[in-house]
């Protein structure tokens, strides 16, 4: 699985009440959560922002509260992968339940400017900047956690396997 798309960049501690205002928590229309990312941080982000577009942030993306609408809000709004120096655990599980791919990786972090353009590949972590031609290399994405991204998420992949019906 392969990605490409502008940069946005964020800095570090990038918390979910800055993905997603805490007024909008009682929404799970994804529409409405995409309209609302990033509303208090970067009002105009959904405007600006094309579909298969890339997040490159600092650590600790994804700190605070753990709620499930943060990587299903950017998702929603077209955003096809996110790259950090770190991320907050439980954002990180959050974000491949809901079928968001994510890599960590210091050095892209660091280099990766706004505006410019990269390629992802899930499989090897190879992340190019194409503005650049720099090189990084993140921990590939498992082969399990890259499935569930493939499905679209957990429970599409629960739905796929089967295993919902085993479980009864």
């Amino acid at each position: 699985m392969k990605l490409q798309g502008k940069v946005w960049k964020f800095g570090d501690n990038v918390d979910t009440d800055l993905i997603i205002p805490a007024r909008f928590l009682n929404v799970w229309d994804k529409d409405e959560l995409a309209r609302n990312c990033f509303a208090d941080l970067r009002p105009d982000f959904i405007h600006t922002i094309r579909p298969g577009d890339v997040i490159v942030a600092g650590e600790n993306f994804g700190c605070g509260s753990s709620r499930e609408h943060a990587p299903l809000a950017i998702k929603s709004a077209g955003i096809s992968g996110i790259i950090a120096k770190s991320f907050a655990r439980i954002f990180y599980r959050n974000a491949f339940n809901v079928g968001l791919p994510i890599l960590e990786c210091k050095e892209a972090s660091a280099s990766v400017e706004e505006g410019n353009r990269v390629s992802i590949n899930l499989a090897t972590g190879e992340i190019v900047n194409l503005d650049t031609g720099e090189e990084f290399l993140a921990r590939p994405i498992p082969d399990f956690m890259r499935d569930i991204v493939e499905a679209g998420g957990l429970v599409e992949y629960v739905k796929k396997k089967g295993l919902a019906e085993q479980a009864i």
